[in-house]
């Protein structure tokens, strides 16, 4: 989800702006599984701050569950991956704009994203919870016992979009709404909850049972909130074959067993996961 507003909308104009050269580029081509192939790599665009999605170990390296999961398809189809970092803010405007060819990002299928992007079949599947610590005001994860506090939130995601339709329902019954603090990484919004900027923060529950785990008992997931959604990568809306492609592996690897024993390694659980249906209307 791109927030809204007139800052965004100049940020969506200098990337269109700066990025034309790539779509003029890519417009002699019926697709871009058709570029990759001439080029011999494909260019996954990854915000490698999303643990265990996708992030980056000591020595630089980009890995998670997603990260494995597309090395894994790289290997069976024989094309190696060029990983672009980004901001998760602008991956959707680069996708759109052709700065890349497609992104391994976890990105929550909502109906707004499906009418601008391509989604993959569900690689997992999302369960937004809140965590706070014992210090803080916040026992539950009801919206009314939500309500007036501070919530920390990764900027440009669903989790983010979630607490403005809360505070929509919030206000109409006469509440005061949920603060909202924006930031651009999920170690920036654990970061201040602890050092008490916010009361709580909101994302995946297998991001943030990894980090209450870290934590030693400081941080505590109090309940859910939201309804499950599930999570795919992204392409281009006209990107047929490539999304062809990556959809034929991703059936693959559930059928083989290797997308489960990737998300037991990385989440500790598994899903049961859709590969048709699954787009919200």
């Amino acid at each position: 989800m791109i927030k809204a507003g007139r800052r965004s909308a100049r940020k969506a104009l200098f990337v269109a702006a700066i990025l034309l050269p790539c779509v003029a580029a890519r417009a002699a081509s019926a697709d871009t599984l058709d570029d990759i192939k001439a080029r011999g790599h494909m260019v996954v665009a990854v915000d490698p701050t999303f643990a265990p999605y996708e992030f980056t170990t000591a020595d630089g390296s980009i890995t998670g569950y997603d990260t494995e999961l597309l090395q894994t398809i790289a290997k069976d189809v024989g094309i190696p991956v060029q990983f672009q970092k980004m901001s998760f803010d602008g991956i959707i405007p680069g996708l759109i704009a052709g700065s890349f060819d497609f992104t391994s990002s976890a990105l929550d299928v909502t109906a707004e994203r499906a009418k601008r992007i391509g989604f993959t079949i569900p690689v997992s599947e999302s369960q937004d919870v809140v965590l706070t610590t014992d210090a803080m005001p916040v026992a539950s994860s009801d919206p009314s016992a939500l309500s007036g506090h501070t919530v920390a939130v990764k900027q440009g995601t669903q989790p983010e979009t979630l607490m403005k339709q809360i505070n929509t329902g919030l206000v109409a019954k006469g509440k005061a709404p949920i603060q909202i603090l924006s930031l651009q990484t999920v170690q920036q919004t654990i970061d201040a909850l602890d050092a008490k900027r916010a009361d709580f923060v909101v994302d995946d529950v297998t991001v943030l049972s990894d980090a209450a785990a870290k934590s030693g008992g400081a941080d505590k997931i109090v309940g859910n909130i939201g309804d499950p959604i599930y999570i795919s990568w992204g392409t281009r809306k006209d990107d047929t074959k490539l999304l062809g492609m990556l959809d034929g592996e991703l059936e693959k690897l559930q059928a083989n067993g290797q997308m489960k024993a990737l998300q037991e390694k990385y989440f500790h659980t598994s899903f049961n996961l859709p590969t048709t249906g699954f787009l919200p209307k």
